[in-house]
């Protein structure tokens, strides 16, 4: 029995009683389905809108016999008739639906929707009628008819988001949890005990004990968000059942959390639990009254591999106990491709680390999937295009003698890296002509870019990153192949002051392949608080720029304006004119007051002839007398 994991964790659980298969859904909304007998990946269903809606928890179904299903055309919706099989998963969405799906048909069997306005924080099936429970985070529990494909009936459980749901083993109780643990009855619908005891979010509810309440031997266990420890309560017949009995020490907070049921008081309850931090601890108790001091695991267990000479964790991602009570089936590693293991396990040692080769594994399941495929048969006068760089053709088979012709060709015409080292030198430093031979094609650039990050050259990378011209950084980029695009961004963080136009490249080029990855923002994020961190600095250098670009001016002014009374009070101490011209204006002058004397002297003795003829009369007389007198 699995227990739902935090909402942080990835939605993970192993097919009931077998173990034989684990569904794990991933960030993109992706149900993957594992064989554990065979290591590989069974199915694989994409909803049609698993980005806007992803899945947030996974439960499969009651064990029944599994009956085959004749062929016939599907449906749109088979939600009226309710097939009887044991391969059923219940997978609660973002979006406030529930996908129940069928890994015999492997496609959905039918869409619950309708009954919440809030994501899907938990599923639990009835052990017995076809009757499906959710709880929301609109605080509410739906009751669905699986036959119907409709809400029974809806009720309201808590203030808060309902987190976590566990049904009894006899199908009469209901436990919710969301900030408080509620213990519902199901015919009524009516709380039956009420326990609190968590400061934080509920996670984990489970049913430790398969005894009724009213035998008093009822248990169950409970684990919240940011929470070390497990509480297990008692239902006690008469009520008094406030307080939790007893509490189990982990070293974070529980993601997936597996355990095998008391049947009886003299059988213990043995308990699994996958931590935040990755490691497994092992619990076994007899159920038998209170405990004053929290249970230290029995037994802890670590995964890691070696890298180099020293040992780096690998986290575990759920962890299942065998019916046989002496293995156990892990899987860890990465959610897109998990190592799943079948171990057995001695509670005589307190902690056990298991020491594996991660990579080795990963590879030799990959080299068995790529086996599967199967060559074409080509014919001789064919020509065969393989995808790849421009350029580069598809192997051709050569006869030994035509292999010897070959290889003194390529040791006279190819070029080595030096070569091309050297011409990207001087393609950088000099000037492209177009025509000479110092110009490097693209093509050329974005194999030596490949080279560079396959063996992680510096000298080929800092040659090749020298170039500023944009066009070449563009086509070059283009011509990645995708497996090289991430390598590039690393480089490009490590070094983003001097290859910023590369960043931009790649984020223009490749940006459907960028969006399609599922951990892109796990690889990101330190480029992403990089630029902010820049971004919030551009502002207040915007403001110290004009400030300084002001007082700049009014310096430039007020020297401009010294420099023009400076030029002032010289040209007031200074005559225009030469001092070789001074002796011409002298004589000029001289020249003008002798006329102005010789033409006063004029005047006066104009004066004293007509004093003189006034003296003798003449002035009385006028012209007319004078001719009359004569």
């Amino acid at each position: 029995m699995a227990a739902d994991g935090g909402r942080a964790a990835l939605p993970c659980a192993f097919s009931p009683k077998s173990q034989q298969f684990l569904a794990l859904c991933a960030q993109d909304g992706r149900l993957r389905i594992w064989n554990t007998d065979s290591k590989t990946l069974q199915q694989e269903y994409v909803p049609s809108a698993h980005l806007s809606s992803a899945c947030t928890c996974v439960t499969w179904g009651p064990c029944r016999a599994v009956q085959e299903v004749p062929q016939r055309k599907r449906r749109k919706c088979e939600a009226g008739s309710a097939p009887e099989l044991s391969d059923l998963l219940a997978l609660g969405t973002a979006a406030g639906s529930v996908l129940i799906y069928s890994t015999v048909k492997g496609d959905l069997h039918c869409t619950l929707e309708g009954g919440h306005s809030g994501p899907v924080n938990s599923v639990q099936w009835h052990p017995e009628d076809s009757v499906l429970y959710s709880g929301s985070d609109d605080t509410h529990i739906a009751e669905w008819d699986l036959q119907t494909g409709k809400v029974r009936c809806k009720w309201k459980a808590d203030r808060s988001a309902v987190s976590s749901l566990c049904i009894s083993p006899d199908g009469k109780l209901l436990l919710s949890a969301g900030m408080t643990i509620k213990m519902w009855n199901l015919e009524t619908k009516e709380v039956y005990r009420k326990f609190t005891g968590h400061s934080t979010m509920v996670t984990t509810l489970c049913f430790t004990t398969t005894r009724p309440p009213d035998s008093n031997g009822m248990y169950f266990l409970s684990g919240a968000a940011h929470d070390r420890l497990l509480s297990v309560w008692y239902v006690r017949s008469d009520g008094k059942d406030k307080n939790s009995v007893v509490s189990f020490t982990l070293t974070d907070e529980p993601q997936h959390i597996d355990l095998q049921t008391s049947n009886c008081k003299d059988e213990p309850v043995r308990l699994a639990v996958v931590c935040k931090d990755g490691q497994l601890h092992l619990f076994e108790h007899f159920l038998n009254g209170p405990c004053k001091k929290p249970l230290s695991p029995v037994c802890s267990l670590q995964v890691s591999t070696m890298k180099g000479d020293s040992p780096v964790p690998v986290p575990l991602l759920a962890a299942a106990l065998r019916a046989d009570r002496q293995n156990l089936m892990l899987a860890y590693g990465h959610h897109l491709q998990p190592v799943m293991e079948k171990t057995p396990f001695n509670t005589s040692e307190r902690h056990i680390c298991l020491v594996r080769d991660v990579h080795g594994t990963l590879s030799l399941s990959v080299d068995t999937a790529v086996s599967k495929v199967k060559t074409p048969v080509v014919n001789k006068q064919s020509k065969v295009l393989v995808p790849g760089l421009p350029g580069h053709k598809a192997p051709i088979k050569l006869t030994p003698n035509e292999a010897e012709k070959r290889k003194k060709e390529d040791s006279t015409t190819e070029m080595s890296i030096e070569e091309r080292l050297e011409q990207i030198e001087l393609s950088v430093g000099g000037r492209d002509d177009g025509k000479g031979t110092s110009s490097l094609q693209t093509d050329s650039f974005a194999v030596l870019l490949v080279q560079g990050l396959e063996s992680n050259d510096q000298r080929i990378l800092a040659k090749i990153f020298q170039t500023k011209k944009e066009m070449l950084i563009k086509n070059t980029v283009a011509r990645l192949p995708p497996q090289a695009v991430l390598p590039l961004l690393e480089e490009v963080f490590c070094h983003f002051d001097i290859v910023k136009y590369w960043f931009k490249a790649v984020l223009t080029q490749h940006t459907s392949y960028l969006s399609s990855l599922p951990d892109l923002v796990s690889q990101l994020g330190s480029i992403y608080h990089m630029i902010e961190s820049r971004v919030k600095l551009y502002q207040q250098l915007t403001r110290l720029h004009g400030k300084l670009y002001l007082l700049m001016t009014q310096v430039s002014c007020s020297n401009t304006k010294s420099s023009d009374e400076d030029e002032d009070s010289r040209d007031e101490g200074c005559p225009e004119d030469d001092s070789d011209n001074w002796e011409e204006d002298e004589a000029a002058m001289e020249l003008t007051e002798d006329k102005k004397n010789h033409k006063d002297e004029e005047d006066d003795e104009e004066d004293d002839m007509n004093d003189e003829s006034k003296a003798n009369g003449d002035s009385d007389l006028d012209p007319e007398n004078e001719s009359e007198e004569e």
